[in-house]
């Protein structure tokens, strides 16, 4: 089994407990911290577990040597609640701390050195497409005039040009005003998307016979890559539909288990409210 986000460790605890003995869970995270946090005295004792620090958009290259395949495959996409509650990692807008927002600390670039440096358009760009943020354009308008004062270090400083830049009566009652922005600088800084259509890509081809693979999305984006990429990969000719004959050679190597997303219960929502925006989503091997 592979768990290609590992986290905080509550899939892959569920994993050691339910492959059989002998058998071996892989789990990858672009965090080095997450892999030093893992309970390693919790593994079964006939259980193999290998723990990399690596992004699963490398997932092909790290199992190559798995025997056989996997027999299942699991991306949860959201964010650990270690990293969110961390005012150091710079994801939260709760609490101040360094604009980081870095899920591998060995990488170049921060928040902060892309708010500092990018074009108010490129700015606009992200907060628009990755946010989703419908008020993008005068928000990098701020960003940049705010930066010829001064430079970006702190989430706070982010947040206050994001409070001041919207009209409190267009402020959302369900999250927080400033939600999407650091969701959108999120997704920049560390290439999701990128990252998550290699990942997915290189995931089909590793399952063995019936293995399944599963995605656990929070975000529309992330969500439209898996159900595209899904539908394709369950199809067999993918050639334009104005194509007299089929020259692409596609041939379907899955099916789709979920015709619409699992949601989580109103139960689960309860339990953890950061799961209500979660869909998961199951693709079986041929």
């Amino acid at each position: 089994m592979v768990d290609a986000t590992l986290g905080g460790g509550g899939y892959t605890l569920a994993l050691l407990q339910r492959v059989r003995p002998g058998g071996s869970v892989l789990a990858l995270d672009r965090d080095a911290s997450a892999i030093a946090r893992f309970p390693l005295e919790r593994v079964p004792p006939d259980v193999r577990l290998r723990l990399v620090h690596a992004n699963f958009a490398d997932l092909g290259r790290v199992a190559r040597e798995l025997p056989g395949g996997a027999d299942g495959i699991i991306f949860d996409l959201g964010m650990s609640s270690m990293q969110l509650d961390d005012p150091e990692r710079g994801f939260s807008f709760q609490r101040d701390g360094p604009l980081d927002m870095r899920l591998d600390q060995s990488e170049p670039w921060t928040a902060a050195d892309l708010l500092n440096r990018e074009p108010a358009s490129e700015l606009r760009r992200i907060l628009l497409s990755y946010g989703q943020e419908r008020w993008g354009a005068r928000i990098a308008e701020r960003i940049v005039a705010r930066r010829a004062r001064q430079l970006f270090r702190t989430t706070k400083d982010l947040v206050d040009v994001v409070t001041g830049a919207i009209p409190r009566a267009a402020w959302p009652r369900d999250i927080h005003v400033a939600t999407r922005t650091f969701q959108a600088l999120r997704i920049a800084v560390n290439r999701e998307l990128e990252a998550l259509d290699a990942g997915l890509k290189a995931a089909i081809p590793l399952l063995a016979r019936n293995g399944r693979l599963g995605v656990v999305t929070f975000h529309s984006l992330e969500d439209k890559i898996a159900k595209d990429l899904f539908n394709v990969e369950a199809t067999d000719c993918v050639c334009p539909p104005h194509a007299p004959v089929c020259i692409c050679g596609h041939r379907r190597s899955v099916r789709v288990m979920t015709r619409k997303p699992i949601r989580p219960s109103e139960a689960e929502i309860r339990a953890n409210p950061r799961a209500r925006s979660a869909k998961l989503r199951i693709a079986e091997k041929l």
